[in-house]
């Protein structure tokens, strides 16, 4: 008996330290941290999990993999009503959106999965951001479907048959970000240099393209001597993704104003459309939601393929204030950069929906939430221009919809001018008695800090305003850094919990190396930026 209990205590003891000093296996032992407990949904994590995965990798797999399952689901049943001949138009729209974002998680999900089921102890940086950064952009696109029925009043046999994937869909995906915030802590490497780039001497000029790789360079002219006289055309004539990036497809699209719908697929990887300036090269349209758009449909300008940049371009939504929701931009595409551009609306100008982005020197023009979505976004140099709205109400300059605290989407506004219009001045700068605000929380976790600019008198001394009552004011993140002018005295600013005056340590981290980890990708597109505070 005492040989017995001394060959189980040896045999324990090396059990402990074999586990403890082998990191492969040792990551297989479940922690509390690992828990469905950490997720928004315990109760359905426990319930759909099974007993026999273990490790936090194979848990953060399994949640992806139904995610995609559930993902599909929801795909199947939105294509089987497309055949159905009494569905009201407005309903319809939705569903569109619906299966085109569902399509785009579909290839989201598929990715992460691919990119995890080879079991590692180790991911880098980067790969763990852009991992991360899929999985957000799932969730907008799930929300964005949500949102859309919340427009219109679908058809009661769509709301009970979708009602149930619909949810499920959230809880999924959600949980998922939560495991795999977890799995990139426990297997992260931090990269080898943070080094800040500048990109000082690289610019895009008006008609040529300098220090840019470029595969194929094509024009749009209307009067028949370019290569296109639409600038749709162009676009269906680029090259569909290849997987990487060997050089730009370029666009140069000649002054003049183009009244086109452009939509650029997700399989336009790598496109780059050149104007000759801003009010020079003008794309132009005017869907509304009051004229039956839906807001994701409405926009003049849409693009998700991976890796676009546009450059000395305005575009514009002119249906007014009065047709409220009017999109001129919408962007939902990866690595995505506008220059020297300009967004021109009133109600929801530029839809920075999902992803990573970054805009500069850009100008922006509205009134009610008029830069709003859910991407990383950073808007650098830019100037922002909230105009006259409609009678009884005020401008609101952003409306971030971040729904879960593990996204890491949010937009950054630094170093940018932030004025009033002409129109909007009034006399004794009292802005005709329009209340102007930096920000108002569209969703839960909504987040936006503006660092560095310059804040004008026309912001009201509160400076954020709140959406409904007390919702998401203790679980935003809002913060200023640093800003100057009549606007940015922060003394009578909101007392809400969740926002902060930042120092210098806290606001790099929404800088372009560390928020959309920028010095990564933004210098082959040529564009010059500003990577850190220093």
């Amino acid at each position: 008996m005492k040989t017995s209990t001394t060959l189980y205590t040896f045999v324990s003891f090396i059990t402990i330290l074999f586990f403890l000093f082998s990191p492969s296996l040792a990551s297989l032992l479940p922690s509390p941290n690992t828990t469905c407990n950490i997720t928004p949904y315990p109760s359905f994590c426990t319930t759909s999990l099974p007993p026999n995965y273990l490790s936090i990798h194979d848990q953060t797999l399994f949640f992806i993999q139904q995610s995609l399952s559930i993902t599909n689901t929801i795909f199947q049943l939105i294509s089987s009503y497309f055949n159905q001949s009494n569905i009201p138009y407005s309903t319809l729209l939705v569903l569109q959106d619906c299966l085109n974002l569902s399509e785009l998680n579909i290839d989201f999900l598929s990715n992460v999965i691919q990119a995890i089921e080879i079991k590692t102890n180790t991911m880098s940086t980067n790969q763990g951001y852009d991992l991360q950064t899929l999985l957000s952009a799932v969730l907008t696109n799930h929300q964005t479907c949500l949102d859309g029925f919340n427009e219109v009043n679908p058809y009661p046999n769509i709301s009970t048959t979708l009602s149930n994937p619909l949810s499920d869909g959230t809880k999924f995906y959600r949980i998922s970000l939560s495991f795999f915030n977890q799995y990139r802590v426990n297997t992260v490497v931090a990269r080898l240099t943070e080094k800040a780039i500048t990109m000082n001497n690289r610019k895009l000029l008006q008609t040529s393209v300098d220090n840019v790789m470029v595969t194929e360079r094509v024009i749009v002219n209307p009067d028949g001597s370019g290569d296109f006289v639409t600038i749709n055309e162009a676009v269906d004539a680029a090259p569909n993704k290849t997987g990487t990036n060997n050089g730009y497809y370029v666009i140069y699209v000649v002054a003049g104003i183009y009244n086109e719908y452009v939509s650029i697929s997700k399989s336009k990887e790598n496109l780059m459309i050149v104007g000759d300036g801003i009010g020079r090269t003008v794309i132009s349209g005017n869907r509304s939601v009051v004229d039956g758009w839906t807001t994701f449909q409405s926009a003049t300008f849409a693009v998700t393929g991976k890796g676009f940049v546009a450059v000395n371009i305005t575009f514009q939504n002119t249906a007014g204030s009065s047709k409220h929701q009017a999109v001129a931009v919408r962007n939902g595409a990866d690595m995505s950069v506008f220059y020297n551009c300009s967004f021109e609306g009133y109600q929801d100008t530029l839809y920075a929906h999902s992803l990573r982005q970054f805009y500069k020197n850009c100008n922006i023009y509205g009134t009610v939430d008029f830069i709003f979505g859910n991407a990383a976004a950073i808007f650098q140099n830019c100037n922002i221009y909230p105009r006259l709205p409609m009678q009884n109400q005020f401008n609101a300059i952003t409306a971030q919809g971040r729904t879960d605290p593990n996204q890491n989407t949010g937009f950054s506004i630094w170093n940018c001018y932030i004025v009033a219009t002409s129109e909007l001045g009034g006399a004794n700068n009292n802005y005709n008695g329009i209340k102007t605000y930096l920000v108002r929380p569209w969703k839960e976790y909504s987040r936006t800090i503006y660092m560095q600019c310059f804040i004008d008198g026309l912001i009201d001394s509160k400076g954020w305003i709140e959406w409904l009552d007390d919702f998401a004011l203790n679980t935003l993140y809002y913060a200023e850094f640093a800003n100057w002018g009549q606007g940015s005295y922060t003394s009578n600013r909101v007392t809400w919990k969740g926002y902060h005056q930042i120092d210098g340590k806290n606001a790099d981290e929404f800088t372009v190396y560390k928020f959309i980890q920028g010095d990564m990708w933004l210098p082959m597109t040529g564009v010059p930026f500003r990577a850190g505070l220093q």
